[in-house]
């Protein structure tokens, strides 16, 4: 049996603090002077002096403030690429990151594009990606996504909503600042919380486990029943454990997958714009059939938290809407397999997603 020989994020640094080392960490990365570091950051910060001031701008380095109002698309990532390559006669230095999972993978998206000839909609799927990306760098400023640890990223194309998986997908440097996640509003924090404890549900009990994501999987899910049940932690601690619960719930499906929510979510963010934590949230409601524990104990957070779930979503689809949405569940083979076994299309029918669609 041959085993997939997974690539990490090779340089990690973790503290409160320690996005001031940022302008230290890059500088040995610097091509030229004309080779600039390209910087995204989540519009959030625009006019966040406090914030902005700190971002080590250098020579021809750009700054460009980027909308997470929608989950990323292949269509933004080719416009970047256009323009940086327009903008610089020379390739940038690399590419860094600051802001939630859609500006994390935007910046990964762009790195690996400005190495690969094409339209990004090329690359959805699985190691389809043939020269290494440039080097890129991920702040995130929220917790849960796992978008800084992860080999995909997820992009919404013309046909599909699917991530370009592949080994030259994940950052080479990665800054774990907690104090970075301080403004979050409270039903971000738990929207993006709760995408990290679907990772670990999904991980936990699906086909795919192993002893490697399943010591991931467990420690993530043991920091989240601590930040989101239990009622000893400060505001800082708990920032700090859900930075490290969204790390290892990234780590817990890099070998294995994810299931049932984030397939049925992908159809939602395809069809409806809606965001991929919130989308999780949504199907998560309705998925006792699948992971009855992990449901009756997200219903015990959501309930502490008093956060309401968008209802009636699909209330007024048309079946082609509903085609629409089953197609690009259906079309994420891995994760069915992985949640139900090998024989999943003898289960999940297009009658049965429809009908728990119109639940939502």
């Amino acid at each position: 049996m041959s085993y997939k020989n997974y690539p990490m994020v090779s340089r990690v640094v973790f503290g409160r603090s320690s996005f001031n080392q940022l302008g230290d960490i890059i500088a040995p990365k610097r091509l030229n002077r004309k080779a600039p570091f390209i910087f995204l950051v989540d519009d959030v910060f625009k006019g966040n002096s406090e914030m902005t001031s700190r971002i080590p701008l250098a020579y021809d380095d750009q700054l460009l403030y980027i909308s997470a109002e929608h989950e990323p698309k292949t269509s933004q990532v080719d416009e970047l690429v256009e323009q940086i390559i327009l903008n610089y006669k020379d390739r940038p230095s690399g590419i860094i990151g600051i802001g939630g999972g859609t500006i994390l993978d935007l910046a990964k998206a762009v790195a690996i594009m400005l190495t690969n000839e094409g339209e990004a909609k090329n690359y959805q799927g699985w190691d389809l990606v043939k020269n290494p990306a440039i080097y890129h760098v991920g702040i995130p400023t929220l917790s849960g996504t796992g978008a800084e640890v992860s080999r995909t990223t997820i992009l919404t194309g013309p046909e599909r909503k699917l991530g370009i998986n592949s080994d030259y997908t994940p950052f080479d440097q990665v800054i774990l600042d907690p104090e970075l996640t301080k403004d979050v509003p409270k039903e971000q924090w738990f929207y993006t919380g709760m995408d990290c404890y679907v990772h670990c549900i999904e991980s936990l009990n699906g086909t795919f486990l192993n002893a490697f994501s399943q010591s991931y999987g467990e420690k993530a899910l043991e920091l989240c029943k601590e930040i989101f049940l239990g009622d000893s932690l400060s505001q800082e601690e708990s920032a700090d454990k859900l930075m490290m619960a969204s790390w290892h719930g990234g780590m817990s499906i890099a070998y294995s997958q994810v299931g049932v929510a984030h397939a049925m979510s992908y159809g939602l963010g395809y069809l409806l714009g809606v965001k991929h934590g919130v989308g999780n949230c949504i199907v998560f409601e309705h998925l006792e059939e699948y992971y009855p524990e992990g449901v009756a104990m997200y219903k015990a957070m959501r309930k502490k938290h008093n956060i309401n779930i968008p209802q009636g979503i699909c209330a007024n689809l048309s079946d082609d809407e509903f085609d629409t949405m089953i197609d690009v569940a259906l079309s994420l083979e891995p994760l069915w397999e992985n949640a139900v076994g090998k024989d999943w299309k003898k289960v999940i029918t297009r009658d049965k997603l429809k009908a728990l669609y119109k639940k939502m």
